[in-house]
């Protein structure tokens, strides 16, 4: 029933924000989570990507050095969603931010560093990057060569430690899956000088590493975590 500026006013005071910095600091915060055109509107009429908005302004109140947000982007639009994620990265400078959510696209947007929680135990702790290589014992390599079958298997027949997973014949080239635990990023340098040297174009070239959603579930899918 308050509008959003008595409420911030009203955290402010909570929060032992000084009597004569209240208003400009709730200003400051007000314009920082674009929810000054709406601060005389009652909280309770705002769209459910304001009151988001509101939320965020409360926790912001008096500049917290930690603060901490479960699940801040639910039920948000696309554009809003984004505009959260971004008000949270601009934090990241002058605060520890802890965000709490199970949507992993929503992690790896915003966080630098995952922990993963199961059954009341921390069974991960790392930088994004460093998970996700950490946790890939192999790598799977999608391609497509302009080319018929034989030739793409014999060619690719001359690497050690590469298991062809899946080769056939699609509309006039040629698709495979390759499957190795050489660095992935050199296999792909010497398949594109092997075939360039039998003058043969590669259409399509992709690395599939593991998901965040996929090392998620390794994890959290069993009781001890996943891990042995």
């Amino acid at each position: 029933d308050m509008t959003v500026e008595e409420y911030l006013l009203f955290a402010a005071e909570l929060k032992s924000v000084p009597r004569k910095e209240r208003k400009a600091h709730v200003r400051e915060i007000e314009e920082k989570t674009g929810i000054f055109e709406v601060r005389g509107r009652l909280i309770k009429y705002l769209s459910k990507g304001y009151r988001q908005r509101v939320g965020f302004a409360q926790a912001l109140v008096s500049y917290p050095y930690v603060i901490i947000l479960d699940e801040p982007t639910v039920g948000l639009d696309p554009i809003q969603l984004n505009e959260m994620r971004d008000l949270i990265r601009s934090l990241r400078e002058k605060h520890t931010v802890i965000l709490s959510s199970h949507i992993m696209q929503e992690v790896n947007a915003v966080c630098d560093t995952i922990l993963i929680i199961n059954d009341g135990r921390l069974v991960a702790n790392d930088s994004t990057d460093n998970l996700t290589v950490s946790n890939a014992a192999s790598s799977v390599l999608n391609y497509r060569f302009k080319s018929d079958e034989k030739t793409v298997r014999e060619i690719l027949s001359s690497f050690n430690n590469v298991k062809i997973n899946s080769l056939s014949e699609e509309n006039g080239s040629v698709v495979c899956e390759l499957e190795t635990t050489l660095d992935a990023d050199k296999l792909q340098n010497d398949i594109f000088f092997a075939f360039a040297d039998k003058k043969i174009v590669i259409l399509e070239s992709r690395v599939m590493t593991k998901s965040l959603e996929d090392i998620f579930i390794d994890y959290t899918n069993s009781s001890d975590g996943g891990k042995e």
